[in-house]
């Protein structure tokens, strides 16, 4: 029989971590992640995708969705109106309920993950949470009254955004997140959705590693 661990399958990571949770009390906290559940869901079946989700992947105060590949579900479709539609989602729950209102910062990454009796595993979900937990990530939102900020991978932006697909604005991606996993450097592209923001910085022509890219960006986190 083969072994299930050694071969891995390919999902699109969703997820997302709530700003500042250790602030909050442990009577709010249970609140906060019915939201952040309900909203996950709520953004996905909007779009149809609800039926090709694996049972989320439960970070305490943040869930990974990952969505299997299929036609029906392009990373353009996550981009341009899932993200979005969370980022609305948000607003109007805090709106509604100011007593506990949320900021969310997001991911969107892609690769292959493993599967066993326990769960997911694999360096899809470490590159994933340790953009999320990015120092700089958290940075971001703290610099913005918005209710989301997103970081996509380097993979997702050179395969995906900078192709400026409608309803993705490409200047509005910055580099602004360097994380280490492992022996590889890693770099995150940070979005607000719903602002016009235009990030000023010098040219950038290819992936982490190429002998093109130039870009000097400090204050690296390492993910063990």
């Amino acid at each position: 029989m083969l072994n299930a661990h050694a071969h891995p399958v390919y999902r699109i990571a969703l997820g997302v971590d709530i700003e500042g949770s250790t602030t909050r009390s442990n009577r709010e906290k249970p609140v906060l992640r019915e939201v952040m559940y309900e909203i996950i869901a709520e953004a996905l079946a909007r779009h149809g995708i609800g039926d090709d989700v694996d049972r989320l992947v439960d970070r305490g105060d943040g869930a990974l969705a990952l969505i299997r590949p299929s036609d029906r579900v392009p990373k353009t479709l996550l981009l341009g109106s899932v993200v979005p539609e969370l980022s609305r989602l948000l607003t109007r729950h805090n709106t509604r309920r100011p007593e506990v209102s949320m900021r969310l910062r997001a991911v969107v990454h892609a690769g292959e993950v493993h599967f066993d009796e326990r769960g997911q595993f694999g360096e899809l979900l470490d590159v994933a949470c340790g953009l999320l937990d990015a120092p700089r990530l958290k940075l971001a939102l703290r610099e913005t009254s918005a209710p989301l900020v997103l970081v996509v991978s380097d993979e997702l932006y050179w395969s995906v955004v900078h192709h400026g697909y409608d309803s993705i604005a490409v200047p509005s991606f910055a580099p602004l997140v360097n994380i280490q996993v492992g022996p590889a450097p890693r770099q995150g592209w940070v979005h607000v959705p719903g602002e016009p923001t235009t990030w000023q910085y010098g040219p950038v022509r290819g992936p982490v590693g190429s002998p093109q890219r130039g870009l000097p960006l400090p204050g690296v986190s390492t993910v063990d």
